[in-house]
Formats: C-alpha cells, structure tokens, sequence
C-alpha cells in the first residue's frame, strides 16, 4: 500500500511492518499507540523504525492512518493505570503491626 509520510511516498505491507518491528523493544507509551503483533508501539516509534526519519518531522496522525488501512489496531490513548486509594494512618499502623485490614 502506498502511502504518504512527512511528504514521502512509502510503499508499506503489513508483513514489512511486522518484519521491521520484530525484535524492537515498545518505548513508554504515553499517547496514541498501534498494536503490531503482541506488542502495543507508540506511533511515533514506528513511524521512527519505518520511515528512518526523526518523529519531529511527521505527526502521529499520518502514521496512525496508514496502520489502520494496513490492518493494525491503534488506540488514542494508553490504557489507564488503576487509581489507588491512599491508606489511612491508621490502617497504614494496623499494616505495619500486622492486624487485620480495616474496613474504611
């Protein structure tokens, strides 16, 4: 499929893409992301990896768009981390005395 990055034609397959991520550690997600194989890439990252060029000189839209028409799932934002309820002091003592949870 050919598509348009930063201004440059590239023509991308799905099994090219597979092959050039294969044995790239994923970066921290923290915005949009694609899933390629059993791993979730930041776009960035991959735009990086196929285009060879810097991530400052495409958005991450452009790449979102060709990964979609090739198949992959993107997500627009990383999965949220579970929210995790601050301890009272005394359930913190009772924790650290080894009794029982409390019910708050």
């Amino acid at each position: 499929m050919r598509c348009v990055i930063a201004r440059y034609p590239f023509d991308l397959t799905k099994n090219g893409v597979l092959a050039s991520m294969k044995g790239i550690t994923p970066e921290l997600v923290t915005g949009e992301s694609v899933t390629i194989g059993r791993r979730r890439y930041p776009v960035k990252q991959v735009g990086q990896v196929l285009t060879r060029q810097d991530p400052r000189d495409f958005t991450a839209a452009e790449v979102v768009r060709a990964m979609t028409r090739l198949g992959f799932t993107c997500h627009s934002h990383p999965d949220a981390a579970p929210v995790r309820v601050a301890a009272t002091p005394l359930q913190t003592a009772s924790a650290l005395l080894g009794a029982a949870p409390l019910d708050a």
